[in-house]
């Protein structure tokens, strides 16, 4: 989609990194759901206890241009507040394998029926550690 005539080009284009980031209250427990089920790497991983620094978990595909910033701030920890509609949609492009699933249930996910029935039609939703969804699509997303 182009802009209207007269209005700017947008700063996005395909090659621009992006960051999602988000309080967790267990980084470890996190990171397990994240990595050891949903098989994201581990980009940079941060313990400094330091005053005025966070902890910093960031995921993602090794190669991406995006990642996945979980935060804590051990000197002022925030609580997780997500709805039910705050959702990390991974289009798949493929039927959901139980086997997938089954691992985030393993490390820590819960297995929930999605606020919207599209996701229910076309995927899985599984809560982390921290109450957020992942959606899980069997759609391809396309342009």
């Amino acid at each position: 989609m182009t802009p209207e005539p007269g209005l700017p080009k947008p700063p996005l284009g395909t090659d621009t990194r992006i960051r999602i980031a988000r309080p967790s209250r267990d980084l470890a427990a996190a990171m397990r759901f994240y990595v050891e089920g949903l098989g994201l790497d581990v980009l940079w991983r941060t313990t400094e206890h330091a005053p005025g620094k966070h902890d910093l978990l960031m995921l993602g595909p090794r190669d991406g241009v995006w990642h996945f910033e979980l935060t804590h701030d051990p000197e002022q920890p925030l609580e997780p507040s997500p709805t039910v509609d705050d959702l990390f949609v991974v289009y798949l492009g493929e039927p959901v394998d139980e086997d997938l699933v089954n691992r985030l249930l393993a490390t820590g996910g819960t297995r929930v029926t999605a606020h919207n029935p599209y996701w229910d039609e076309h995927g899985v939703t599984v809560v982390d550690p921290d109450g957020y969804r992942l959606v899980l699509c069997s759609r391809s997303w396309t342009r």
